[in-house]
């Protein structure tokens, strides 16, 4: 039987309200030239390609959010980071769902 836990999702329209009123850690996981077009405030990069070589820079005691374009590199951002001992949530949506202003 597979009792691997179910990955914690938060819409981005959710994380927006959520950032409103707490800060939180948030990863983009997109390229670089992707993130420099348009990111959250206060979001780190940290691209899926690089991802093997960099997630040890990632503390295990702090949650993060974990955001790309849509949701699909962040959701396999987030089961590689898991497997590995992190506390991740993926935003479904990604930053084209976030109704907020994005930062150039």
């Amino acid at each position: 039987m597979n009792r691997r836990k179910m990955m914690q999702k938060i819409s981005a329209k959710d994380l927006y309200d959520k950032l409103q009123a707490e800060e939180l850690q948030l990863i983009d996981v997109r390229e670089v030239d992707e993130f420099t077009a348009g990111h959250i405030s206060g979001a780190q990069n940290l691209p899926l390609s690089t991802l093997p070589e960099n997630y040890r820079k990632l503390d295990k005691q702090i949650s993060y959010h974990i955001i790309c374009q849509k949701g699909g590199r962040s959701a396999r951002a987030c089961e590689f980071l898991e497997a590995k001992g992190y506390q991740v949530t993926n935003v479904e949506g990604g930053v084209e769902a976030f109704p907020g202003k994005l930062t150039i």
